[in-house]
């Protein structure tokens, strides 16, 4: 039996696909045969730049601006991606990642990383599940992190919003299935932090001590995505072992 992962004639949107983690599951996508909608929110070049590459693979792309902060704006950009070409899959990557200890972290920051990382999921899933024809089957990935089973006291309303999301995760699944599976990946070190966090101090602490290859990571989000008929619910962790420690 020979098994292949085709994803021709199907189309997904990715949440911050410009770069990244979300560039790098959209090109996953696109060498799989997929067709790919791209958020973003301010990186239009590096948007562009990636719309570029997975056209190259043969993919058809599209580019849709948004800012999630804004409730009716994540509602918007699910309707505009159905108007482009019916939607089979949505990867919910883009989030705010800052900074802030327990007594640094200001009511801003909080409201931010909440309405960003967790808020603007929800919306977008409750809307993809709405917009989703009753005779077609679709699939969520969610892009979570280590911290919410291993909270990072440097990094308050960031890991909250994280965890929250992780449970969110679990209750769309109960509450989409059959028709819609809903899975997390959990990242731990996947690329240098982006607050400019010490990336070898990290590696130390993991059981492989290294960062995952981006090849790890798009098989891992590929075959939750591909997968998500019978497997729902599940927080997948690519962390190199963390988790364990």
């Amino acid at each position: 039996m020979s098994i292949t992962t085709d994803l021709s004639g199907k189309t997904f949107l990715v949440t911050g696909g410009a770069h990244r983690v979300g560039a790098m599951i959209a090109e996953a996508i696109a060498q799989a045969g997929g067709d790919l909608i791209i958020h973003y929110r301010r990186s239009e070049a590096e948007a562009h730049e990636t719309k570029a590459k997975l056209e190259a693979l043969g993919a058809k792309v599209r580019l849709l601006q948004a800012d999630l902060e804004d409730e009716e704006a994540c509602r918007s950009l699910i309707e505009e991606a159905f108007a482009i070409a019916p939607l089979k899959g949505l990867i919910n990557n883009a989030a705010y990642f800052e900074r802030g200890g327990w007594q640094e972290t200001t009511m801003a920051q909080w409201h931010k990383h909440l309405q960003l990382n967790l808020t603007a999921p929800f919306v977008l899933m409750q809307r993809f599940s709405q917009l989703l024809p009753r005779d077609r089957n679709g699939t969520i990935l969610n892009i979570v992190d280590l911290c919410a089973q291993k909270p990072r006291t440097s990094h308050i309303a960031y890991a909250t919003s994280k965890a929250a999301l992780e449970s969110l995760t679990r209750i769309a699944a109960r509450s989409l299935a059959p028709r819609i599976g809903v899975n997390a990946l959990a990242l731990g070190a996947i690329l240098p932090p982006s607050d400019g966090g010490d990336t070898q101090s990290a590696l130390r602490e993991l059981p492989v001590a290294r960062l995952a290859s981006a090849e790890e990571l798009q098989r891992a989000a590929l075959f939750l995505l591909t997968n998500s008929s019978y497997i729902t619910g599940e927080i997948v962790h690519l962390d190199g072992g963390k988790h364990l420690i």
